[in-house]
């Protein structure tokens, strides 16, 4: 099965070379796809027709189905631990897992991440527009080390980039950004600017 990677740089699998610190979430998202429910749709960007394609509509995940999920999720992030480059990769890395221990002790009904729309709708970052030391809060490997780089961007801060490849599966698993916590499955409230002919013309001819 392709990867986001993979099939937005039309590459195969076989040619794609993956860093040396870029986790392999393969198992974790086959494993998510079993347990992913219609009632566990994300509020952000999940749609009626990807509930409706979804294989198996009618399941009903167990506690130890969902804690299964995010324990995937943790054992990948330990992997990276042992090796950190730096204090701050390794602070992020121990919360991280810290998060999806309690996850894993008391878990919810449900997935309640993102969707796959919602991270195929993220800002894709353009390789002019990175830094030549800029590198994945998670992985630490620097986006130009790559010549088929997938960066986004995520909608609470301009600075907030990373990795698709690593912060998909904490986006689908857990719905809030890695870094500022914000979280990601509430849509933004639009802003309503008043229109100012309205406001004149609200006390009438006999105003």
């Amino acid at each position: 099965m392709s990867t986001q990677y993979e099939v937005e740089h039309n590459i195969k699998a076989s040619s794609a070379l993956r860093r040396r610190r870029q986790i392999d979430m393969s198992t974790f998202t086959a494993h998510l796809n079993n347990v992913s429910t219609a009632n566990s749709a994300s509020a952000a960007d999940r749609t009626t027709d990807a509930v409706d394609n979804h294989n198996n509509p009618h399941a009903t995940p167990t506690p130890v189905d969902v804690a299964a999920v995010f324990r995937l999720l943790q054992d990948q992030m330990l992997t990276l631990l042992p090796d950190s480059p730096n204090t701050a990769n390794r602070e992020l890395l121990e919360q991280l897992v810290g998060q999806l221990e309690q996850q894993i002790a008391d878990p919810p009904r449900e997935i309640a991440g993102v969707s796959q729309e919602y991270l195929d709708s993220l800002d894709r970052v353009p390789k002019k527009r990175l830094g030549k030391d800029e590198s994945c809060p998670i992985c630490v490997e620097r986006y130009l080390d790559d010549p088929y780089a997938l960066v986004v961007e995520l909608p609470c801060h301009a600075s907030h980039r990373f990795d698709l490849e690593c912060v998909g599966p904490w986006l689908l698993a857990k719905g809030s950004c890695p870094l500022c916590r914000t979280d990601l499955t509430k849509k933004r409230q639009p802003v309503v600017v008043p229109d100012d002919d309205e406001e004149e013309d609200d006390g009438g001819m006999f105003g």
